[in-house]
């Protein structure tokens, strides 16, 4: 029978068993995001701290060689000139932590993701409430 694993139930756990120097990085990242988006919701998903506002925002983990801010394909191409210095990978930023990303970059993002989803949010609103104003004069 296979031992099951279990990951993190927090941040704060998930955080906690990081070496210093990664916990110190990250941390600076879950304060800069819980600033920027202070309604987010903080949930573990896929074992990685994330961020929920009207849909994810954005997810960082550390990596055995590596940190990772999981930003969406979205993201660095509206940015791609500012994560260039940086390693990408299907919608995420690698750096280490010699080379975090800034903190205003690590804004900008988290900003316009709130923006993006807000933005779907309230598209999918819309479009509900014109399906049901649509048949509501179809059945008159």
């Amino acid at each position: 029978m296979k031992k099951s694993m279990k990951g993190p139930d927090t941040v704060d756990e998930y955080l906690a068993v990081l070496p210093e120097k990664e916990r110190s990085v990250l941390s600076n990242i879950r304060k800069t995001i819980k600033a920027t988006a202070p309604k987010a919701e903080e949930v573990i998903g896929y074992g990685m701290p994330g961020y929920k506002y009207h849909g994810m925002l954005v997810y960082f983990a550390a990596f055995k060689n590596h940190l990772s801010f999981f930003t969406g394909t979205s993201m660095l191409e509206k940015f791609d000139k500012e994560v260039k210095p940086y390693k990408t990978s299907k919608g995420t930023l690698q750096f280490t932590v010699d080379k975090p990303i800034p903190i205003a970059l690590i804004k900008k993002i988290v900003t316009h993701r709130m923006k993006q989803n807000e933005a779907n949010t309230l598209a999918k609103q819309l479009k509900k409430s014109t399906t049901k104003k649509t048949t509501k004069t179809k059945s008159k």
